[in-house]
């Protein structure tokens, strides 16, 4: 089995970025000066990813239009000459095959997942949240194909965080499977956003994953929680109980983009990083009085 398929939810409401985010999905928000979602799709196409299924909601135009094709901008471009953006536009709309599915409500990560469900049909597929922007050398979902390759098995992007923000996350218990640097464990539960001293570990889970077909079926029977909702993470218990999901812990910088702190972090970073702003924006950075 191969991975040739990404679910991207995209349907969430984005309130902790109100007012920013009121009439503009957060998905858009410009981290330098490319939307958080091109980022992630970026990072699929850079691991063989082209067959994308966005689950939208809505409000949600916006991000159908950044991946459509622009006639009359492309024709303003050709006509002054700008040659370089008119690539860029071209290649942001030409880079993926693109399709859109509705959640008309927004119930959860599992609920989003569960709509893709006749796009992705019978055959294992990664799911990538924008929320998390991930800098390394070899992009994160292509760490976890390879590892897929290997395993033909649920894997769970995860990296330790302090034990006092544990409570944000959904967290793994595992054990460490030999052979792989102590970087892969077999899952042996999952808990969401669990209070510190309860715990199972400080490995959280990080929005990747590679799932098998399985999962469809199981959503559809998991329980909503208190909040109305279906958890993907209630959805990877029951799955556990049917066949082997491992968590792996991947190598590269994670960025909380759907926090305030952590996108202005990122920003700044990634800006510092540019060929065209790191050395002016560097300076700049020094000349502050803080």
């Amino acid at each position: 089995m191969r991975i040739a398929k990404a679910v991207f939810p995209a349907a969430g409401l984005g309130t902790r970025f109100l007012p920013a985010t009121k009439a503009q999905p957060k998905e858009m928000l410009p981290l330098v000066d490319k939307p958080l979602i091109q980022y992630v799709i970026e990072e699929a196409v850079a691991a063989g990813i082209r067959n994308i299924t966005i689950v939208t909601g809505r409000g949600k135009n916006a991000i159908e239009d950044h991946f459509d094709v622009s006639y009359e901008l492309e024709r303003v471009l050709e006509a002054r000459g700008k040659t370089d953006q008119l690539d860029q536009v071209r290649q942001i709309s030409n880079m993926i095959n693109v399709s859109y599915v509705r959640q008309k409500e927004a119930l959860g990560l599992g609920h989003a997942i569960l709509v893709a469900r006749d796009a992705i049909g019978s055959e294992p597929f990664s799911v990538m949240l924008g929320d998390d922007i991930i800098d390394s050398e070899v992009p994160c979902m292509k760490q976890m194909i390879d590892l897929f390759e290997k395993l033909q098995a649920s894997i769970i992007a995860t990296c330790e965080v302090p034990h006092s923000e544990i409570h944000q996350y959904g967290v793994i218990r595992g054990i460490p499977v030999e052979g792989f640097n102590g970087r892969v464990y077999r899952v042996q539960d999952v808990v969401e956003k669990p209070p510190a001293s309860e715990a199972p570990s400080n490995m959280a889970i990080i929005g990747r994953y590679i799932l098998t077909p399985e999962i469809f079926s199981i959503l559809e029977k998991t329980r909503t929680d208190r909040g109305g909702e279906i958890q993907l993470t209630d959805g990877i218990r029951m799955l556990l109980e049917q066949q082997p999901v491992y968590a792996y812990m991947f190598q590269g910088t994670r960025y909380d983009a759907g926090d305030k702190l952590g996108f202005l972090k990122a920003t700044v970073e990634f800006a510092l990083r540019r060929h065209d702003l790191g050395k002016e924006f560097r300076a700049y950075l020094k000349s502050l009085k803080l």
